[in-house]
């Protein structure tokens, strides 16, 4: 364990880091399972729909994309709090524009101050929990998303609640975002990356001198290691690999709900049920993930879980019933489950070079998570909510193939440790 972080405070620290996933898991699914009820108190399109999503995806990309520079900055710990404050207040001004203003510009508004808060929120969790992970030397990355899995499980019952008995998207909305904002501060007062990072910093300039001259030199290192992480092969390979399993992923929760609505003629409630049918699948897979990632190896369980997520997805867009669907639900949610913890946890191989490579995976997975859905609805305008979901296929595919990429390097032991000579994982 690493020697900055003391065996009594780990635990701790790991649980600060399970309240932030599930928070965001709780944030999210809140949203998505609401879209119906939103739709129709604005008389929306698809396509229109599409465009409002596309405001949340461009405040998020925006965020994440500097959200390396960010937590280098300001640290994992604040970067977390500031991005739950932002969006706190952008569900507020969402939950206004739905329910009392019925303005689509006021929603809009909403939801890039959510993308803002949410893209370097992300990263900074993402960041803090490959750090755990080297600290306790074993696989808890999967079991992290996994809480994000039980916060969208928790937030899609909730909307379904709120939905069948009618409460206000404002109501609604204000009581998730304030709960969520006191337990990710409660959570985050356990972090302890900050001080590694620093510490990993300080060792690439120590003899620069001290005070402001130190500080600025270890600034110049960060930024120096995010570039060099930009140009590296494996670590855009991966950003490749999460961009398929990703917009799978998100697709899911912008659009099954919808899909169900629109596509099986179900209930708004029973569209929420859908996608909570979804990510509680994604909850069984993640927490599964460790004992089979063990057993099997990152490629073997990586590739079996696209094809599983391909199989789920075309039964799903094709289903003779709204049964059948909500069954498929279940494959494509498995088959999704692994595909970005088991990416961060490639990224972060290496501990000299984690908190960069696991911000360039950050940046390109969440783009595709929360930049693909919206493209999707402009799709949707010509062939339909299900229809379009089979946009998401290709990408699956392209993900298949690049599954070997999680391999661990061979140079590198369990623990990031050099291993000049060892077998490479299956």
């Amino acid at each position: 364990m690493n020697s900055a972080a003391s065996v009594d405070t780990v635990p701790s620290w790991r649980n600060g880091v399970f309240i932030a996933y599930a928070g965001s898991g709780l944030i999210f699914a809140t949203w998505v399972s609401r879209i119906p009820a939103i739709r129709d108190d604005l008389g929306l399109t698809p396509g229109q729909i599409g465009l409002i999503l596309l405001c949340m995806s461009l405040g998020s990309f925006v965020s994440v994309a500097a959200s390396g520079l960010i937590v280098l900055r300001l640290g994992s710990k604040l970067t977390t709090r500031l991005g739950i404050s932002i969006q706190t207040v952008g569900f507020m001004i969402m939950g206004l524009g739905a329910t009392v203003f019925s303005e689509t510009l006021v929603v809009g508004t909403g939801l890039v101050l959510v993308g803002l808060g949410t893209g370097s929120y992300n990263t900074a969790c993402n960041i803090e929990g490959a750090a755990v992970e080297r600290a306790l030397r074993r696989h808890i990355m999967p079991r992290l998303h996994g809480s994000f899995s039980i916060g969208t499980v928790v937030g899609a019952g909730l909307g379904a609640l709120a939905a069948s008995q009618h409460v206000p998207v404002l109501i609604h909305l204000c009581v998730m975002a304030v709960a969520v904002f006191i337990a990710v501060l409660v959570g985050t007062s356990h972090y302890q990356a900050d001080k590694l990072l620093s510490t990993a910093l300080m060792v690439d300039v120590s003899g620069v001198g001290e005070g402001r001259q130190k500080a600025a030199a270890a600034k110049r290192a960060g930024k120096a290691k995010i570039a060099a992480a930009w140009r590296d092969p494996r670590t855009l390979m991966l950003g490749a690999l999460v961009l398929g399993l990703g917009l799978a992923e998100g697709a899911a929760g912008d659009w099954v709900a919808l899909a169900m609505v629109d596509g099986y003629q179900a209930t708004p409630a029973l569209g929420a049920i859908g996608y909570g049918i979804f990510v509680s699948a994604m909850t069984v897979g993640r927490f599964a993930g460790t004992v089979v990632l063990d057993k099997y190896g990152r490629v073997i369980v990586l590739r079996a879980g696209a094809a599983l997520a391909v199989i789920g997805l075309g039964l799903f867009v094709f289903a003779p019933s709204k049964e059948v669907a909500l069954a498929a639900l279940v494959f494509w949610g498995l088959g999704s489950a692994l595909g970005f913890p088991v990416a961060m946890s490639a990224a972060s191989d290496d501990p000299e070079h984690a908190a960069a490579r696991v911000s360039v995976v950050s940046t390109v997975g969440y783009g595709a998570f929360l930049g693909g859905p919206p493209l999707l609805g402009l799709l949707a305008e010509h062939v339909g909510v299900l229809h379009s979901l089979l946009a998401v296929l290709g990408m699956l595919v392209v993900a298949f193939f690049l599954t070997p990429v999680v391999r661990k390097p061979k140079y590198l032991d369990d623990t990031g440790m050099v291993r000049p000579r060892d077998s490479v994982e299956s």
